[in-house]
């Protein structure tokens, strides 16, 4: 799968979605920065994509950089909220009630 997506994006399809797809793929692989870097991209190009904030947030708590997961859970909070996205502002939530304990 993240094969396929990969030659999708360097094929010169780039977007949200794709970025979206290629982060969980990568999230899967444990492949954590690579995850990041794809789910940042998503955010950028769709900042109103709350399940991209949610794994942006768990890919940068991989990589122990638990400041920038919890500003992206808060950022994906926000806008799930907004959008009645109720699983994802559930489970981040969640995450930022464990991330600060």
């Amino acid at each position: 799968m993240r094969e396929q997506l990969e030659k999708l994006l360097a094929s010169g399809r780039d977007n949200a979605l794709l970025r979206f797809g290629l982060g969980n793929a990568c999230l899967k692989d444990g492949d954590a920065a690579a995850a990041a870097l794809h789910l940042q991209q998503a955010t950028q190009q769709n900042p109103a994509h709350s399940a991209a904030w949610k794994l942006l947030g768990k890919a940068l708590q991989q990589l122990e950089r638990p400041q920038e997961a919890e500003a992206a859970w808060e950022k994906g909070l926000e806008v799930a909220v907004k959008q009645g996205d109720i699983q994802s502002s559930r489970e981040m939530t969640v995450f930022l009630k464990r991330l600060r304990r």
